[in-house]
């Protein structure tokens, strides 16, 4: 809950787990624990309220859980889960490739958006707006809310 990396940064983590012998439904819980990070659960909060994020809390560690048992029994009576414990993270490495590319011409792209909607006045446009989206504001026109 405190280290979130994102949801495919946690497989890396999972196979040092595995490698340190955790069971393979266990592994499969850690990879369904993003579900249950700090962040979100204050996003839940407030959209929903403490009851609900805390109903959701418990929700999706029982499924985690339940999921994790599962996965570890099934597997298990069908001779699936992997004998060797010798997963490896590779290391990236940079290389030019067609995504290099793409990412360069993206981030020219984007950079250009940003400089063009500086220099056509988006600052005073979005400062024109109003508040957060948290303010109330009257947006009908007989004025009834």
């Amino acid at each position: 809950m405190v280290s979130f990396v994102c949801s495919i940064g946690n497989v890396p983590l999972a196979a040092v787990l595995w490698n340190g012998g955790i069971s393979f439904g266990g592994v499969t819980s850690f990879i369904f624990a993003d579900l249950l990070i700090v962040p979100i659960l204050v996003i839940y909060r407030k959209y929903y309220g403490t009851r609900m994020a805390v109903f959701l809390a418990v929700t999706f560690y029982a499924a985690m859980v339940v999921a994790g048992y599962v996965v570890e029994l099934l597997f298990g009576a069908a001779g699936l889960v992997p004998t060797e414990r010798q997963a490896r993270v590779q290391m990236a490495h940079v290389s030019w490739n067609y995504t290099t590319v793409l990412n360069i011409a993206f981030l020219t792209l984007a950079a250009l958006l940003v400089v063009h909607f500086l220099r056509t006045g988006g600052r005073e446009m979005l400062a024109a707006m109003g508040g957060s989206p948290d303010a109330t504001h009257d947006h009908t026109a007989d004025g009834r809310g």
